[in-house]
């Protein structure tokens, strides 16, 4: 069965970076689109990004364009988001989905923006 594992989460301050992890099993990893979504305390879930089955092209959602950045490494089943000049406002538990849409995802990995 599908199976995404997120890690990477963690506590940072305003204008930090982290990278997350999405390990991925039970599936053929490399013929399908990655997405990352995100719900932030008390709202429903956030597209953030997806990236080809390729890697070859990411899309980002208006509120992380220019400071996140999806990747994925097809040898090792896993898709990456490094997350740059982070602020209070990414505070949020991050997940990976497989394909475009909402479902399947992992458990999510917390991120929190705090000074």
């Amino acid at each position: 069965q599908v199976q995404l594992v997120e890690s990477g989460g963690g506590l940072v301050q305003p204008g930090g970076s982290l990278r997350l992890s999405c390990a991925a099993s039970g599936f053929i990893f490399s013929t399908n689109y990655m997405t990352w979504l995100r719900q932030k305390p008390g709202k429903g879930l956030e597209w953030v990004a997806t990236i080809t089955d390729d890697g070859g092209r990411a899309t980002y959602g208006d509120p992380v364009k220019g400071r996140f950045t999806c990747s994925r490494d097809n040898a090792k089943n896993t898709v990456y988001l490094q997350m740059n000049s982070l602020q209070f406002d990414d505070t949020a538990v991050y997940y990976c989905a497989k394909g475009v849409g909402y479902t399947p995802r992992g458990q999510g990995t917390q991120v929190t923006v705090s000074s």
